[in-house]
């Protein structure tokens, strides 16, 4: 009942089911169609893992194969004389880089034991990349360092536990003292000189980042972008700038140049499209009763309102030019919002409830000067907002502390910069593209290292500073709780020198004599051994300096690396398959195999 005629109240299942049971009690089957096998099925995959036990120490050794492995190609870039890594690109021409962090990222190694090693110190200079934008090679020789000297220990049958716990509290007090070597920035030089050493003993570099810094000050945002030529330069930019253009050749103001420019512009930003010129009728009356330039910034300004902004302002009727907002979606909101407190004016948009229509001249802005070209638009500001562009900083910078996304982070800087007054633009020219992709990566370098430098200070660099530490670690040794701990404080003594001496072997010297040397000079704290130049001197003096942190981050990155690694004991790996991969489900072109879920 309730059933249309010719249906069956059950399933195809239930019927074969039916049709056995029929016919294992001698009755006739029923001739139904056969079943059809499930287009979907859901394979399950269990893999099985390898366990590596640390047998004589056997996991643990062929993990730190790893990472001497990764410490050894990283290695050869450090300090003025280092060399270059190049590095197979599947589509393009090849890298060839200097940077720590870029050559770490692409070491994959056979040997999956190994490979976890090198992961493992790859997140040192990953972590150091992030927090400080410089160090990276230091921070990979430095875990390998730490980690090479531990495995000397623990091999010995010493407690890792405790062992760790003195590495870790040798390393806190060492940052201690770390910030009381540290040297506030003074001149513009001081800038030039960390700069330089960042981008591999550049001066030129330097001098072009010192100069951007002193245009835009020292908290100012200082962007890099691809130059057209073969030549470095830098560009000031004053005010806000955006990639947007006027709607009309018809609105410049000078034709030999193609720009439209007015100064004391009244300025109307709408946050939505203005599709009839009846909506800005009452605006635009005032403007010419006023006689004032009108800048008119919206979502989209359609054919109708354009041609009656056009046609008055070739009669001269009017005095106005029309931009289309900035950004999409909530970023073109968050930039108009920023004009209009730049120019003390308000966004007109229905959130609000402010109808274009019945808005009057209290909706307008005013900003000193605009000049807006093909392809962008540039608003300086009056000052006379100056109090609620200070707020809206605040506002962006809080926002831009809270946020993990880089991306998001540099457009929030870009916004900082924009309100500020001004960002100044590094432009970075090579001969090749390969040598291009090699010098942006020095630059980008140096602009972090400068940034940091001005956060929390400079310290003589060369290595030297990490090797001065060393003479703190007994005073330490004293603080702590055991003889296990202790060992601890040893293996952070020692592995401090291996930056130095491989600075010194990649120039061509011999590590240990060099090290010596500048221990022999310790009653100078500016004393150190100038790898550029292969002379002991006053390194501040010589202007081989390094930001305090960078050299702390690399500190407490690389001991973190090297304290979960030796407290390791079994490597658990993925079993490799063996020959091709599985050959997929049945039923080709016509759609009927089996799909994986």
């Amino acid at each position: 009942p309730g059933l249309a005629s010719g249906t069956f109240p059950c399933t195809m299942a239930t019927m074969n089911q039916q049709q056995r049971a029929l016919a294992g009690r001698g009755g006739k089957a029923t001739p139904f169609a056969p079943t059809r096998p499930s287009r979907r099925s859901v394979v399950v995959v269990k893999a099985a893992k390898e366990l590596h036990f640390n047998k004589n120490m056997e996991a643990l050794k062929r993990m730190q194969a790893g990472v001497d492995k990764l410490a050894t190609v990283v290695g050869v870039t450090i300090g003025p004389k280092g060399r270059n890594v190049v590095l197979e690109s599947k589509y393009g021409s090849p890298k060839i880089v200097n940077d720590g962090v870029t050559i770490a990222r692409e070491v994959e190694l056979e040997d999956p034991v190994e490979n976890i090693g090198a992961k493992l110190v790859r997140q040192a200079a990953a972590r150091t990349n992030d927090t400080a934008g410089d160090g990276t090679t230091t921070a990979t020789v430095l875990s390998a360092a730490f980690i090479a000297e531990g495995m000397k220990i623990v091999s010995s049958g010493t407690n890792p536990v405790q062992l760790v716990r003195g590495m870790e509290k040798t390393v806190q007090a060492l940052v201690k003292d770390l910030k009381d070597m540290s040297i506030e920035v003074r001149t513009e030089q001081d800038l030039c000189n960390v700069a330089s050493v960042s981008a591999g003993n550049s001066p030129e570099i330097g001098k072009l980042i010192s100069d951007a810094m002193s245009k835009v000050g020292r908290q100012g945002v200082v962007t890099m972008e691809e130059s057209k030529t073969a030549e470095d330069s830098l560009h000031f930019v004053e005010g806000m700038q955006f990639d947007r253009g006027y709607y009309s050749p018809y609105f410049v103001t000078d034709p030999e140049r193609m720009v439209c420019e007015y100064e004391n512009c009244r300025v109307l930003l709408v946050d939505k499209k203005i599709s009839a010129a009846r909506e800005i009728i009452g605006i635009l009356e005032a403007a010419i009763k006023g006689n004032y330039p009108l800048l008119i910034m919206a979502e989209d300004v359609e054919q109708e309102a354009l041609a009656t902004l056009v046609v008055n302002k070739l009669r001269g009727t009017l005095k106005v030019v029309a931009v289309k907002a900035p950004g999409f979606g909530e970023r073109k909101t968050s930039y108009l919002e920023d004009i209009a407190i730049l120019t003390g004016g308000q966004l007109v948009k229905d959130e609000l409830g402010i109808n274009l229509e019945k808005a009057g001249e209290e909706v307008l802005g005013l900003c000193a000067k605009v000049s807006i070209t093909k392809e962008s638009c540039t608003i300086v500001g009056d000052g006379s907002t100056a109090k609620d562009v200070a707020a809206r900083v605040k506002q962006i910078r809080n926002l831009s502390a809270d946020t993990e996304q880089e991306y998001e982070r540099e457009k929030l800087n870009e916004r900082i910069a924009r309100l500020s007054g001004g960002v100044a633009i590094i432009q970075v020219g090579a001969q090749t593209e390969t040598e291009l992709k090699e010098k942006k990566l020095r630059v980008e370098d140096a602009l972090n290292a400068t940034k940091a430098a001005v956060e929390e200070g400079i310290v003589i660099g060369g290595g030297c500073t990490l090797l001065k530490l060393t003479h703190k670690v007994e005073a330490i040794k004293a603080t702590l709780a055991s003889d296990e701990q202790r060992l601890g404080a040893d293996i952070i003594r020692k592995a401090l020198s291996y930056p130095l001496r491989l600075i010194a072997s990649n120039a061509g010297v011999n590590g240990s004599v060099v090290m010596q040397n500048v221990l022999d000079g310790q009653a100078n704290p500016s004393y150190g051994y100038n790898a550029a130049t292969d002379k002991y001197e006053d390194l501040l003096d010589a202007g081989i300096i390094d930001p305090t942190k960078v050299v702390r981050c690399t500190l407490e990155n690389s001991v973190s690396v090297a304290k979960t690694f030796l407290l390791a004991d079994v490597v658990v790996t993925e079993i490799p398959e063996k020959g091709g991969a599985p050959a997929g489900g049945g039923g080709g072109g016509g759609g009927g195999g089996d799909y994986d879920y």
